[in-house]
């Protein structure tokens, strides 16, 4: 009887040590952001052509950001004259591939921000390519929430991290 009463009172001991633990990164004004998924290899959700492993990639001031709406992967038209002049710069440079990377912001879960940010990285890839860009120099890679280009809960941060950043590989 007497270990049965020691074994509760160790087991309430350490479930109010972890509790506390949990909530001391706490700060009471918002939640302690999700941490990052552990990578398996250095490719994210969907990036396929690229050796694991081997990341030469760099992004590029060359290739400018595009923007997208809300829970939205087609390409706005106040960003199609920055595609246009991506898909020149990548049809004249001498990059071996170009990773178009999709971003979403914080809202939603972590799974449908993969698949939103594929979609835009995708949209991006079918826009170079109908714009003449060659289809084997380019890949993509999903990121979803993982990687915001700017932290915080408003409209504004939001809003540029819904986005499509491109890295090249020499």
């Amino acid at each position: 009887m007497r270990l049965h009463s020691f074994l509760k009172l160790a087991f309430s001991l350490l479930f109010v040590i972890a509790f506390g633990v949990s909530c001391a990164s706490c700060n009471g004004d918002e939640p302690a952001p999700a941490p990052a998924p552990a990578p398996t290899d250095n490719r994210g959700f969907g990036q396929s052509d690229i050796e694991a492993g081997e990341d030469t990639s760099e992004p590029t001031a060359e290739l400018a950001t595009v923007y997208f709406d809300y829970d939205r992967a087609s390409i706005r038209d106040d960003q199609k004259a920055a595609l246009r002049d991506n898909a020149a710069a990548i049809r004249a440079g001498s990059w071996s591939t170009v990773v178009i990377e999709g971003h979403c912001d914080e809202r939603g879960s972590e799974e449908y921000n993969l698949a939103l940010g594929e979609r835009r990285a995708n949209a991006i890839k079918q826009y170079l390519v109908d714009s003449g860009v060659a289809s084997s120099r380019l890949d993509t890679v999903s990121f979803g929430e993982a990687s915001p280009a700017v932290r915080g809960h408003t409209e504004s941060a939001w809003s540029q991290n819904r986005r499509s950043e491109f890295r090249v590989v020499r």
